[in-house]
């Protein structure tokens, strides 16, 4: 009986992540330094300490974070993101344990917050300058290796570019390998219109050393050719990699995964797992929790004007569906003289007569949709996601739209991308809706906190220019 062959997958490691550390050790550092240059008084013991606890914490929720991973591939603003977000959560970590521990300190407040603050600016600037510097040293050291793509196809030529902007990788196009004739081949931009040839060039030069590096992005369906390629490069010393052509499905949030040796990549996947998922959370919460503080007194008044002016509920609750199509309530200042929430709900349209006065100047400012910030709270929505639908809408367009049902892979949001590229309002036409769930599905795909924030801060501009809101 032949015994199974066990699959090893190998994960990056190399003298990087301790240099990686050690630079945001010095970024700490540098941080007290200027304050101790800025404020002379804070030169004590108690600033050493509290830095040294500081280096401690930061070490943690930097290995939480996943701050020390392999970040080759990865657009540097995902790095310093994740840099800016480590030193956050250190912070707040400070805070909390100076509270719990009842540690006082001689440094001032303004003096901690110069402190707070310098030391992102160290972290995202020494690690760019270790960016830059290892793909100079690269360069003048003529390590640069060179390397070839199998394929002349639309994934190849993403690969070239996605690599040509990555310059720390150290890698130099050579050119195409296509054995199609001139004519069948595909049209390649001018800037990579280089081609090795067929195969055979390919093998020959690898053998020289000519071309070290070799990704072969062909359509998997050419499992036989592949296999040939492969075969054929065996005979090499060449490192070569096989560039899945995922393009071919509609990903969403796609990502490597590994079970026991074996890879696997995501299709469909929510991007909320782990820590993504309790800073996630933990901004909805805080967020929601100031809003609420601050509205709470115009939503006293709104609920009052409600009562007063028609007949029906303060609160319009309707079924929606939520996170993977759990059907929630959806809570909102009632707009309307009918509340509908059967089999059947008749979507508001421009002049609607079953809007009240009242209810047309909610609806145009947004301000009816402030009770779901309780539904914030409770976990059944976020602030920014997909914008939730009518159960018997959903029911609706699932049939019609390829992929519809995907933007419940993440919760609801009170405001989405969607929203601030124009997708608001009434959607009496099915390219309408279509429209909306692409934005929803390049939202959960290029999801980040940053992306949360810019979509709150666009939304003012939406709801103060009230388009499409009736």
């Amino acid at each position: 009986m032949t015994p199974s062959r066990r699959i090893h997958v190998r994960n990056f490691h190399s003298w990087i992540r301790p240099a990686l550390k050690a630079l945001d050790m010095s970024a700490i550092v540098s941080g007290l330094y200027v304050l101790i240059t800025l404020v002379p008084d804070a030169n004590s013991k108690s600033t050493i300490v509290i830095g040294l606890v500081a280096i401690g914490i930061h070490s943690l929720m930097a290995e939480l974070l996943g701050l020390y991973r392999n970040w080759q591939g990865v657009s540097f603003n995902r790095q310093a993101s994740c840099a800016v977000l480590s030193w956050t959560t250190s912070v707040l970590a400070l805070v909390l344990l100076g509270q719990f521990t009842e540690y006082s300190t001689e440094l001032s407040s303004r003096a901690l917050f110069v402190w707070f603050s310098v030391t992102p600016v160290f972290t995202v600037g020494y690690r760019c300058l270790f960016r830059l510097s290892f793909a100079w040293i690269a360069e003048m050291a003529g390590t640069s290796r060179g390397f070839a793509v199998v394929g002349a196809n639309p994934l190849g030529v993403e690969l070239v570019r996605g690599i040509r902007q990555q310059t720390d990788l150290g890698l130099k196009f050579m050119g195409f390998v296509d054995d199609r004739p001139a004519g069948r081949s595909e049209l390649l931009p001018e800037d990579m219109n280089d081609r090795i040839g067929n195969l055979e060039r390919l093998v020959s030069m690898a053998r020289d050393g000519e071309i070290p590096v070799v990704f072969i992005t062909l359509p998997m369906r050419a499992e036989e050719r592949i296999r040939q390629i492969v075969d054929s490069l065996a005979d090499t010393t060449c490192s070569v990699y096989i560039v899945p052509d995922l393009f071919v499905f509609q990903l969403l949030h796609s990502r490597w995964t590994n079970i026991q040796g074996i890879p696997a990549v995501s299709i469909y996947e929510n991007p909320f797992y782990g820590v993504d998922g309790v800073c996630k959370r933990l901004c909805d919460v805080a967020l929601a929790t100031i809003a609420l503080m601050i509205a709470g007194i115009p939503m006293l008044s709104i609920a009052l004007a409600v009562r007063l002016t028609s007949r029906g509920p303060v609160i319009f609750r309707q079924k929606r569906y939520g996170l993977d199509g759990r059907e929630i309530e959806v809570w909102k200042f009632r707009s309307m003289t009918t509340v509908d929430n059967g089999a059947t709900v008749r979507q508001a349209t421009k002049n609607d007569s079953r809007i009240t006065p009242l209810g047309r100047f909610l609806r145009k400012s947004s301000l009816d949709e402030l009770p779901q910030l309780f539904n914030v709270l409770i976990g059944s929505m976020s602030m920014v996601g997909p914008r939730p639908h009518a159960s018997s809408h959903n029911e609706f367009y699932r049939g019609q739209i390829n992929g519809y049902m995907l933007r419940h892979k993440v919760k609801p949001g009170i405001t989405g991308l969607a929203q601030v590229n124009g997708c608001r309002g009434e959607t009496e036409q099915l390219e309408k809706m279509q429209a909306r769930v692409l934005w929803d599905h390049r939202y959960i795909r290029d999801w980040s906190p940053w992306l949360d924030l810019q979509i709150l801060w666009r939304t003012l501009g939406v709801v103060f220019s009230r388009q499409n809101a009736y």
